[in-house]
């Protein structure tokens, strides 16, 4: 009697790893709620987490109306389209890297942001460039844990109107950040080479005539909300 034939296992074809979806974030309150954001790949660009943002917006109040904002480093634009869901007047969005700055333009045109301008440039360059007490309100969140913390906080603390305020997101608490300054240094790091860093000095207290509103922390996050005083 004939033996049956064994079975031979059909080989499996080698595991293919799935591409996710690009990852996102969603804008959190008013006209555009729940609209996601794309998050563009690209290094050192880290979107202010959900909880956070909404956080700072229940400090801001859930409507803008008729604020003028700024987003110095605008990277996905979360925190500037925010500003424009609830209602500001005006909101500046700056970002220097162009598939960045590309990205904005789509969200812009998706949504009809008429509200929302968007600058291709230099954070730093730009700043300098505008007029004292243009903004109600200033975001600043460089890419995480940059050296452009203290050159921007400096720059853009003269933005911001009487009685406005200046969000700060770091990877160090406030009082490192104030006064921060800029000193290039060569060090060497054992067999990882030479590298180029920035010594970071940090003053005590904010400038005359700013305090610090409300501030927080969320994992790695430092955030801040200081605010300038009504000029007498």
């Amino acid at each position: 009697m004939p033996r049956p034939n064994k079975s031979v296992a059909t080989p499996r074809p080698p595991a293919v790893k799935l591409r996710h979806a690009p990852q996102q974030v969603r804008i959190i309150g008013g006209a555009w709620k729940r609209t996601p954001l794309p998050v563009t790949v690209i290094d050192g660009l880290r979107p202010t987490p959900d909880r956070v943002r909404e956080t700072l917006f229940n400090w801001l109040g859930q409507t803008l109306d008729g604020l003028r904002c700024l987003d110095l480093f605008a990277g996905t634009g979360a925190l500037g389209f925010e500003a424009a869901s609830r209602g500001a007047a005006r909101v500046v969005l700056v970002e220097r890297h162009p598939r960045a700055a590309k990205q904005l333009h789509a969200i812009k045109d998706k949504l009809g942001a008429v509200t929302v301008e968007i600058a291709e440039a230099d954070a730093i360059r730009f700043a300098t460039n505008l007029p004292p007490s243009s903004f109600d309100v200033v975001f600043l969140d460089p890419p995480f844990d940059s050296a452009l913390l203290g050159d921007a906080l400096k720059l853009a603390m003269p933005l911001v109107a009487p009685g406005g305020v200046l969000y700060v997101e770091a990877a160090v608490p406030i009082d490192r950040v104030v006064g921060m300054t800029k000193k290039a240094t060569e060090t060497t790091k054992g067999a990882s080479g030479a590298m180029n860093e920035a010594t970071q000095e940090a003053a005590d207290e904010l400038p005359p005539g700013w305090s610090v509103d409300r501030q927080g922390k969320a994992g790695l996050v430092h955030y801040h909300l200081l605010r300038r005083e009504i000029d007498e």
